[in-house]
């Protein structure tokens, strides 16, 4: 079996769709969601599919090993970052190296980098009177937004969108691509544990 961990910030729409997309495949399980928000939504949507949750706190993310220690515990193969807010520490990176995988909703590197996220993102893509945006999948490493791109896809910004409804069809990419490349990716891992 192999094991995936979410880490999510907000209401979690991506990770529940990840979650149900998972439901129906053998071999591979969410096991795991964790946040850095004590009542983001997404920790109600994984509780309602039967997913261990768990809420953690900034000092057990990056000054102690207590989430690393946890991760392993539960023989986690792949950490997805699902509108994750925060940096990962090194400590995982390293454990972790070429197992962490996130999305960003614009075609990195542009738009990318701390603050990039969201509302934020589609807004300036907007303002800049951009033709087209998209999706980036990529490998996490030490900085934000700046590992290997796996996968990217593309829409049309119309003269008649403003960031809501680039936003939508922003997801609409997302909840298309993002489960399909991450069992691509699950199903040529070498073993881990």
């Amino acid at each position: 079996m192999r094991n995936i961990a979410i880490f999510a910030s907000g209401s979690g729409t991506n990770a529940e769709n990840i979650i149900k997309y998972f439901s129906t495949k053998k071999g591979v399980k969410v096991t795991l969601v964790l946040s850095n928000k004590r009542h983001a939504m997404v920790l109600k949507r994984a509780e309602n599919f039967n997913v261990e949750t768990l809420f953690f706190e900034r000092h057990d993310f990056y000054h102690s090993g207590k989430i690393l220690d946890y991760l392993t515990e539960k023989k986690i193969d792949l950490i997805v970052l699902a509108g994750f807010l925060w940096l990962v520490p090194e400590n995982i990176i390293d454990k972790f190296k070429g197992r962490i995988v996130n999305i960003h909703p614009a075609l990195l590197p542009s738009y990318g980098g701390k603050g990039m996220y969201g509302e934020v993102v589609h807004k300036a893509v907007i303002e800049n009177h951009e033709s087209e945006s998209g999706i980036t999948i990529h490998y996490v490493n030490n900085n934000y937004d700046e590992g290997d791109i796996i996968f990217q896809a593309r829409c049309r910004v119309d003269s008649t969108d403003d960031y809501e409804s680039l936003a939508k069809k922003i997801h609409a990419l997302e909840y298309e691509h993002f489960p399909r490349v991450i069992e691509e990716l699950v199903g040529k891992l070498p073993d881990f544990y």
